[in-house]
């Protein structure tokens, strides 16, 4: 198993890419932290995963709180003893409007949900990893951050800002063995917020739309995304920091 004896913390992990990446930890052996908003969601996954013979906890904990993630670590240690792996996949965004219609609230949210919890994540978990002797970061960005598309401009921002945070945290905590990767999502229309980055429901047309823009033919997967995930968490990528792999069948080149 290549994650055997790791314990993982994964946000957002009550549906969609989260919830992929978790059970595909797990089936590698790791011990996962199921963290979501959504109890509902969270539990359902600790629970499917428990019942496959994984090891599970879920942690219901708000990730743009500075307390929350002091104890969602602590959750980890409390639960197996150790911390391995972060990975910051909770994500939100305002719709598909255009930028001067996104409301000063909308900004604040999506900038604390996808770039505070990724600050606030190396706070609490950096200390733990310099005791343990090292660990590792992946977080969830999107081609949003690199490929932009209209209407989305103060999410593809954050995601940008996510991107380049990756990069500078994998400079900066390099000696003390931490590595921080990045994984950049195509659109799916199978998860959450894909209704907000259609700007209304994802209908037949706007399906075509999207995919038409993805050289491979087909929308990303959790599985796609877990797997880049699994390879990062790995020690076969344990000389791998501070890149970004795209997960978007060539959508971004």
């Amino acid at each position: 198993m290549r994650l055997s004896g790791k314990i993982a913390i994964v946000t957002g992990a009550g549906s969609g890419f989260g919830e992929g990446i978790a059970k595909r930890f797990a089936l590698e052996g790791a011990g996962v932290v199921v963290n979501d908003i959504n109890a509902a969601g969270g539990q359902r996954v600790a629970g499917e995963i428990s019942s496959a013979g994984g090891k599970a906890v879920f942690v219901k904990e708000d990730v743009t709180r500075a307390k929350d993630w002091a104890s969602l670590v602590g959750a980890a240690q409390s639960a197996f003893g150790r911390l391995d792996i972060v990975v910051n996949n909770a994500g939100w965004t305002h719709r598909n409007k255009p930028y001067l219609e996104v409301t000063e609230a909308e900004f604040d949210r999506v900038y604390a949900v996808n770039v505070k919890s990724v600050y606030l994540s190396a706070i609490h978990a950096v200390p733990v990893f310099r005791k343990q002797g090292g660990g590792c970061i992946i977080n969830i960005a999107s081609t949003a951050g690199i490929r932009p598309r209209p209407g989305l401009t103060v999410y593809n921002s954050s995601k940008g800002a996510v991107v380049l945070m990756s990069k500078s945290m994998a400079g900066e905590f390099g000696p003390d063995n931490i590595r921080v990767n990045c994984v950049n999502p195509v659109f799916s229309p199978d998860t959450a917020l894909s209704a907000e980055f259609a700007g209304g429901a994802v209908t037949e047309e706007a399906r075509k739309r999207f995919l038409a823009t993805i050289p491979l033919g087909r929308f990303s997967t959790p599985l796609d995304v877990a797997n880049a995930c699994l390879y990062l968490a790995s020690d076969e990528a344990n000389f791998i920091s501070g890149v970004c792999i795209e997960v978007d069948g060539a959508r971004s080149v």
